[in-house]
């Protein structure tokens, strides 16, 4: 079967455009919204993932007015911060700036790469004491590496909330699957084995053009896998670039080794980073503030190993024993150049290797946007690995996932003779179903997996 079928045409139109766009995170801007005990909300997320989009757009639909300051573009606003963070005093000179009447309730106030203007990261904090009626929302494409970098924070003064590239579902809305959708959310068994060929069609597509809004915004708009490709790799260089621009000297070619090494390590068995293999002779002390960096920026997920199931899941933790994703399928699939071809046969010789890599990229995905922390466990001694372990509904879940439609895991059975789990999850091509505890989840909607085991 082709991975990418002969997918209808989608007609571009302003209303497709506009439902594109839409957000799941849209929702939690509308309970943040009407919550009487709002604060101002921090949206994380890294670069190019749709942050100022969201932000504008909600704006524009949910307020009278919105004013939108870019502490990056317009840098003269800092200097609306520098004397005095009174929120009185910076509503009146926000309001002269942009000739605008400020009326609490009725206007959104958006800072914009806050972590350029670190008296406005602070000012956060006078408008939650003294100033809560303000709405305020404040983004900023490197707020993980500042909250790393002993700026002035206002902890426990904010609420937070993370914006990733787009989820399967957000994509099947995007393409105008809304029925995809429905029957996906059903969790009908019947309905969705019934649809999964085309289910796992458009899986294949979501492989190739992941998540980032312009690679799927070029592709409603043209059909074009070209360039779609394109973009992704410009994406790709534009993050390159940030590198030298928000990294210390030092540090720069230990990100870019380790940004580079995401790719190889995901084509092995045991995806774990290791930095010997990094860099001959390479030390986590060396790499550690390098890495770090990825992981605050949104860049790169990362999974620490578990050796002990039990909650809270953190508690067990293995730090040194980690493994790294990439926040988007698409842009792994063009960093580790893989071409069309090879996803219009799942036969060509390089997914033969590389499709379980993709896979569980997938996956991680869309654990993510669905909330979860994922960790992966894995034994001291001997060759069961995990590839995902789950805190979820007061238990722990042990993920396994595979690429196609296998249904003994090894590593699975070992867990489960060792840890008798309530719940545990085979991820595959099967169908939906579930036998003395074991959940079979199709990959196509993992998604769904709260509600599945609930």
């Amino acid at each position: 079967m082709s991975l990418l079928a002969q997918i209808p045409l989608v007609k571009m139109s302003i209303l497709m455009y506009i439902r594109f766009m839409k957000r799941t995170a849209y929702k939690d801007l509308l309970t943040w919204k009407s919550n009487s005990a709002r604060r101002p909300l921090l949206l994380l997320g890294a670069r190019q993932v749709g942050k100022t989009w969201l932000m504008q757009e909600f704006g524009k639909a949910e307020y009278k007015n919105v004013v939108y300051a870019n502490f990056e573009n317009t840098p003269r606003i800092r200097s609306l911060f520098d004397n005095d963070l009174d929120p009185n005093h910076i509503i009146t000179m926000l309001a002269a700036e942009f000739n605008a009447k400020i009326v609490p309730g009725e206007t959104l106030i958006i800072f914009d790469e806050i972590q350029e203007c670190n008296n406005a990261l602070i000012s956060l904090k006078y408008f939650d004491e003294n100033a809560p009626q303000y709405h305020i929302i404040a983004a900023g494409s490197f707020l993980g590496v500042t909250m790393h970098r002993g700026f002035t924070f206002p902890v426990g003064k904010v609420d937070r909330l993370t914006l990733y590239p787009l989820s399967f579902y957000e994509f099947l809305d995007a393409l105008g699957e809304w029925r995809m959708i429905e029957a996906a959310k059903s969790l009908d068994k019947n309905l969705i084995q019934g649809l999964s060929t085309k289910f796992i069609e458009l899986m294949g597509l979501y492989f190739y053009i992941g998540g980032m809004p312009r690679a799927l915004s070029a592709y409603i708009q043209n059909h074009d896998f070209d360039e779609v490709r394109k973009i992704q790799i410009g994406i790709l260089a534009d993050y390159r670039s940030d590198f030298t621009k928000h990294i210390s000297t030092p540090n720069i070619p230990k990100v870019a080794m380790i940004w580079d090494s995401i790719p190889v390590h995901l084509s092995r068995e045991k995806k774990r980073v290791v930095y010997r293999e990094i860099k001959k002779g390479g030390r986590a002390s060396a790499f550690e503030d390098a890495m770090q960096w990825l992981v605050d920026t949104g860049l790169v997920y990362r999974t620490s190993r578990i050796t002990v199931p039990e909650i809270p899941l953190a508690a067990y933790e293995e730090k040194d024993n980690f493994k790294l994703y990439m926040l988007d399928i698409g842009l792994l699939g063009a960093k580790a150049e893989i071409e069309l071809k090879s996803y219009l046969n799942r036969d060509a010789s390089i997914l033969k290797n590389y499709y379980g890599a993709l896979t569980e990229q997938f996956v991680i995905q869309e654990l993510k946007s669905a909330g979860f922390s994922p960790y992966y466990w894995g034994r001291d001694k001997g060759a069961a690995e995990l590839d995902f372990i789950l805190q979820c509904h007061g238990e722990i879940i042990p993920l396994e996932v595979k690429s196609g439609i296998r249904k003994r895991s090894k590593s699975l059975d070992v867990y489960r003779e060792l840890y008798r789990p309530a719940m545990s999850v085979r991820a595959t091509l099967n169908n939906l179903g579930v036998t003395s505890g074991l959940y079979s989840v199709p990959l196509y909607i993992i998604a769904s997996l709260r509600d599945i085991t609930a």
